[in-house]
Formats: structure tokens, sequence, C-alpha cells
């Protein structure tokens, strides 16, 4: 018998005329099945000076916010350092080795995504997504970068719109995060 996979989630984050904006879908899906339609996949940490969203198992996602907002704590907020001593935790300790997330961080000079083999990667470009629908919305928003005079904010909203229309594991009720 195959067990149900929970699947969801599209996660965006750029940087763009000085604005950081994160934005997350809200569906959650267990087989055939959307179980949520408004689930809350972008939060801030750090008294918000950092935008953290995850796309993979729920539980496993809270699990991870905990860890990362106690590793920003320990190292005053530095992302990167942050990043790097969860992705090694993540990585070597039994039980978090077996979580099913990815991570999407930002803060006002930096986009990380943090997986759990360990790897801690800075897009080249201020741009960058995660998820099922990640590809459809890093395509959106890079062209409308590119090609729109739209504010980061709506460029955000438009992407994850368009990844909506082409990913089923995405959906339109789009919760979005901004740091000046």
């Amino acid at each position: 018998m195959e067990t149900m996979r929970i699947r969801s989630t599209t996660i965006l984050a750029l940087r763009h005329q000085g604005t950081v904006v994160m934005a997350g879908d809200g569906q959650v899906t267990l087989g055939q099945s959307v179980m949520k339609h408004g689930a809350r996949k972008v939060r801030r940490l750090q008294g918000g000076k950092v935008l953290a969203g995850f796309a993979g198992a729920s539980a496993d996602a809270f699990t991870l916010f905990d860890k990362f907002e106690a590793k920003l704590d320990q190292h005053q907020g530095n992302l990167t350092r942050a990043a790097v001593e969860l992705a090694k935790e993540w990585r070597t300790d039994r039980m978090l080795r077996r979580l099913e997330a990815l991570l999407l961080t930002a803060n006002a000079d930096n986009l990380l995504i943090i997986s759990g083999s360990g790897d801690v990667i800075e897009p080249d470009e201020p741009v960058t997504a995660i998820g099922s629908g990640g590809p459809f919305a890093l395509a959106a928003a890079r062209a409308l970068m590119l090609h729109s005079g739209l504010a980061p904010r709506a460029v955000a909203s438009e992407a994850m719109k368009i990844a909506a229309s082409l990913c089923i594991y995405t959906n339109d009720q789009i919760v979005i995060e901004t740091l000046p």
C-alpha cells in the first residue's frame, strides 16, 4: 500500500527596488485531496528582520522554523551563519535528518535556500523560489522584474497567481511579507 504524500506549496522571494518580498500560497494537499486552502507558510522571524518560508511537510517545517529561529538568536541575527549552522545540524542530527522540507529565508542582504542535505544556496539573481510551483513563480517573477514597472509586492503577487494557474499544488490564497 502506497502512503499518501503531503504535497504543497510555492514560496517565492525576491529583492527588487530596495524591497525584499516573500510570498507563499496556502494550499496543502494529501494524496489527491486539498486538505487546507489557507495555510500560512511564510513567517517573520527575529523581530521582523528575517522572512522564512517552507515547502514540504508542515510539522517538519514548524520544527525547522523553531530550530532556525534559535540559530538566529544564537548568532545575533546573522542570517548566513544561522543558515549554515541549521544545515549542519539538520544533516547530522538523527531526528532532524528525517525531516522533509526546504526553507527559503531572506533578510535585507541575503536570499538563502536551506536543505536537509546540508545545502545553503544563495541564488545568483535577486529572486528564487521553492516548492512544486517554484519554477513557475520564479520564471514569472524574473520576467516581471525585467519587463514591467510593477512594484516588488505586485511582482510577487502576479508571479504567484501565474504559478497557481499552472501548478495543481499551488493556490491563489497568497500571503505576502515585505522588508523595507
